[in-house]
């Protein structure tokens, strides 16, 4: 654990990079066409597509949006220890073995001597790579020598929520308690919950800063600090509120950023938080979606844009898609569109209440929707298995939200593809 100044002099916040490598035509696939074979089947319409547009229209040059996926060549990593044979203490060594999981990942056989050592640590690793577990079963150790708070920040409340549930399902019969404090819940219940001995916090900062803020909520017993995607989090604008929490923990603690992309213009606050850390990037932390084969929708005058998209969804592979738009308003626009057409669809943005968000969002993940219509909340910390393509309603604004939607496919060694509509001037 490290001593730290809680009064830093704080660096001024720099907008990340959105530039990009243009990789080039993806190639022409049967049923998937691109401007070349004419695109989909289009039905004519004398209606404007300016209608409805954002104002501050992407600046995203639509052929940096296109890239043929690249061959998939797994690198098996072969761990050198079993988990039975660590030094996790025993209860935790027999709920690893009850969820099947017998060796490390990557990232979590090179973390865990550093952090059971307390030391501070940077991982950049890709998701689904294991992360939550890197930094879940290190506090959880540490929790049943003796009772150590863990507090966890998250930029989303799909993710907080996310990893609250990893911690439960990794420490049952342990007698252990945690609670998660995120945005579009009751606050009275927040309240409530403040209140009972906790020993891991999952939070998103605004919820979390707002509890603190009304004497609820103390962090006098925490002694590890996570922050997951901690570039996102800083990104989204959480700056102001992590530095309040910042100074508000104790100067002794152990602290750990875990992301699967790096963000050099974040190397300044990294510093500020992290002392004397172990560095691991088990992936290089670049904006990459190599094994995503990614396609342009080239939409001429007179096309409608919401018919394309329907005679797409009604193609047998697009099984499970997740969309993209720019506001809630399209977002919700969209979903009533394609209701109304018979497709399994529902909408998550930033106006649905938790409650609505995490129902939509389990009724995707079991198959009961074919698509998934969401605002850039659903970009990170979306954990969903076998999503078949996403969709982009519209041109993303960046180039690190365009790396992060797309990123929702071509996961657990498999190819996924991507489409962008285009509107031609």
């Amino acid at each position: 654990m490290q001593n730290r100044k809680s009064n830093a002099a704080r660096p001024k916040r720099r907008r990340p990079s959105s530039k990009s490598k243009t990789s080039g035509e993806a190639s022409a696939k049967p049923n998937h066409r691109n401007k070349s074979q004419g695109g989909p089947k289009r039905r004519p319409n004398n209606k404007s597509q300016g209608k409805g547009k954002a104002r501050n229209q992407s600046k995203l040059n639509p052929a940096d949006l296109m890239n043929q996926a690249l061959p998939r060549e797994e690198q098996v990593f072969e761990a050198s220890w079993d988990y039975a044979d660590s030094s996790l203490h025993p209860k935790l060594k027999d709920l690893l073995a009850q969820k099947g999981y017998t060796k490390p990942t990557e990232i979590q056989e090179k973390s865990l001597d550093a952090l059971l050592e307390g030391r501070d640590l940077l991982g950049i690793a890709k998701t689904g790579s294991g992360k939550t577990a890197a930094f879940l079963l290190p506090i959880l150790q540490r929790q049943i020598s003796g009772k150590h708070q863990g507090l966890i920040l998250a930029p989303t409340r799909e993710l907080a929520v996310q990893i609250e549930q990893e911690y439960r399902s990794l420490n049952k019969g342990l007698k252990l308690f945690s609670e998660v404090y995120i945005g579009g819940t009751n606050m009275n219940k927040d309240l409530q919950k403040a209140g009972r001995p906790t020993d891991l916090i999952v939070a998103t900062p605004g919820r979390l800063l707002d509890l603190y803020q009304r004497k609820v909520l103390n962090f006098k017993q925490v002694k590890v600090l996570v922050i997951d995607e901690f570039d996102r989090l800083l990104d989204m604008g959480f700056e102001r509120d992590l530095n309040k929490i910042l100074d508000a923990l104790p100067l002794e603690r152990q602290n750990l950023l875990f992301s699967a992309t790096l963000d050099r213009t974040q190397e300044r606050k990294i510093a500020e938080i992290l002392s004397d850390p172990v560095r691991l990037q088990i992936s290089s932390g670049d904006l990459s979606n190599d094994h995503v084969q990614q396609e342009l929708v080239h939409l001429q005058a007179g096309d409608v844009k919401i018919e394309v998209l329907k005679e797409m969804l009604a193609r047998p592979e697009f099984e499970k898609v997740i969309l993209f738009a720019e506001t809630k308003r399209w977002v919700s626009k969209i979903n009533k569109k394609l209701r109304q057409a018979g497709i399994r669809s529902d909408e998550i943005h930033g106006d649905k209440s938790q409650n609505y968000r995490q129902k939509a969002l389990n009724a995707f993940k079991a198959g009961k929707l074919q698509v998934l219509i969401a605002t850039d909340v659903a970009a990170r910390g979306i954990d969903v298995d076998d999503v078949s393509h996403v969709i982009n309603y519209q041109i993303p604004k960046t180039m690190d939200s365009y790396i992060h939607r797309v990123g929702r496919t071509g996961r657990a060694g498999k190819t996924g593809i991507a489409y962008t509509f285009v509107e031609s001037n």
